[in-house]
C-alpha cells in the first residue's frame, strides 16, 4: 500500500509558495486559518490542520493535478491499494473522484470516534480505519469497561456503514499515545492485540507494539525500531503465533460470528478459530453452548501447543 496525502503541503512552504512543487501559488489554497471547532464541517474542510497549508480542491488545476498524479502512480508501480490521510479534511465529493481515479482499495483514515460520522465516508473511499473501535478497545482493556459494548459498537457499525468487515482493525498507530503509555497491564495489551489482530476488518498492527515499546502523544509514539528489534520477545513470539493461527485458519474467508459475551468475557468465531478474550486478571468460568465445532473435534490452544496440535 501507498501512504497518499491530498489534503495539504508542508510546513515547509515559503509564505509565497513558491518553494513548493507543484502548487506553488497562494491560490491553489485556502486561506490560512486554524481548524478551532471540529464540530463545524466547513472549518474541518477549509481551514489548516496543524499549521499545514490546505490545498483547495476546488481550484481546477489543483483538483486535476491530484487526480492524474493518484492515477499514474498506481499505474505505474502496481500497488494493490492506498492508505489515504486526513479524509474528512477534504470533501466527500473530491474522494469520490479520487476512488475512481486511483482504481485500487483504499483505506481512509477518518480520526473521529463517531460511527455515522466515519461511515458518511465509505462509499466516497472503499474503507476506513475503524477509529470507533479503535477508542471502544482502550475503553474496554485500559479502563476495564464492560465487554458488552464491544457488540453495542458492532450493531451501531452494521447499521451505518456499507461493510464492517473491510475496515481496518487497529489498537496503536502513528497518531495516537500506545497503549502501554496509559497501563503497564501486559495481559491487557496481550487481550487488546488478540481482538483487534482477529475481530472484524483488515488488521493494521502498529511496528514497535511487539517490543513494548510505550511512547505518548507524537513524536513520543514514533520510537526508533532498529536499535530495539528483538524476535525472541514475549510480544513479538505472541504476534507471530496469532499470525500462524490467523494463516492456518484463513479466517478472511469465513464470517464473524459472536459466540458469547459477559461483562469480562467476550468470544467469537472465524470458521474453525475460536477467539476467547477477557479483560480481567480474575479467573473467568464459562460453560459455553454455541460452539463453531461438531462433535468429536480436536480443539487447539494455539498458545498451548501440544504434541496432538
Amino acid at each position: 500500500m501507498l501512504d497518499v496525502v491530498a489534503n495539504h503541503s508542508s510546513y515547509y512552504a515559503n509564505p509565497d509558495f513558491s518553494n513548493i512543487y507543484p502548487f506553488n501559488n497562494a491560490s491553489y489554497y485556502h486561506p490560512d486559518c486554524p481548524i478551532a471547532n471540529w464540530n463545524d464541517q466547513w472549518q474541518v474542510e477549509n481551514c489548516w490542520l496543524s499549521g499545514l497549508p490546505d490545498h483547495d480542491q476546488n481550484n481546477t488545476y489543483v483538483k486535476n493535478y491530484l487526480l492524474n498524479w493518484v492515477h499514474n502512480v498506481v499505474q505505474s508501480y502496481g500497488f494493490d491499494g492506498i492508505r489515504i490521510d486526513t479524509i474528512p479534511e477534504v470533501p466527500a465529493w473530491f474522494w469520490s473522484e479520487y476512488n475512481t481515479a486511483s482504481n485500487t482499495f483504499q483505506m481512509g483514515e477518518c480520526f473521529n470516534g463517531d460511527p455515522t460520522y466515519v461511515a458518511q465516508y465509505q462509499g466516497p473511499v472503499t474503507s476506513l480505519f475503524n477509529y470507533p473501535m479503535f477508542f471502544k478497545i482502550q475503553d474496554v482493556w485500559i479502563w476495564n469497561h464492560s465487554m458488552y459494548e464491544i457488540r453495542t459498537l458492532y450493531q451501531q457499525e452494521d447499521a451505518v456503514f456499507q461493510n464492517v468487515d473491510i475496515l481496518g482493525s487497529f489498537m496503536d498507530n502513528h497518531d495516537n499515545a500506545r497503549f502501554l503509555s496509559h497501563t503497564n497491564n501486559i495481559a491487557a495489551f496481550k487481550s487488546a492485540i488478540t481482538f483487534a489482530m482477529t475481530a472484524r476488518g483488515i488488521p493494521f498492527f502498529y511496528y514497535g507494539d511487539e517490543q513494548m515499546f510505550n511512547g505518548g502523544n507524537d513524536p513520543a509514539n514514533r520510537e526508533s525500531l532498529w536499535n530495539a528489534m528483538n524476535t525472541n520477545a514475549d510480544v513479538y513470539k505472541y504476534v507471530a503465533t496469532i499470525n500462524k493461527a490467523r494463516k492456518a485458519a484463513q479466517i478472511w474467508n469465513y464470517p464473524y460470528v459472536e459466540r458469547y459475551v459477559l461483562d469480562h468475557f467476550f468470544a467469537f468465531s472465524k470458521g474453525p478459530m475460536m477467539v476467547m478474550t477477557t479483560n480481567s486478571l480474575a479467573t473467568v468460568n464459562v460453560q459455553m453452548p454455541y460452539l463453531p465445532w461438531t462433535a468429536g473435534t480436536v480443539v487447539c490452544n494455539v498458545f498451548w501447543p501440544t504434541q496432538d496440535c
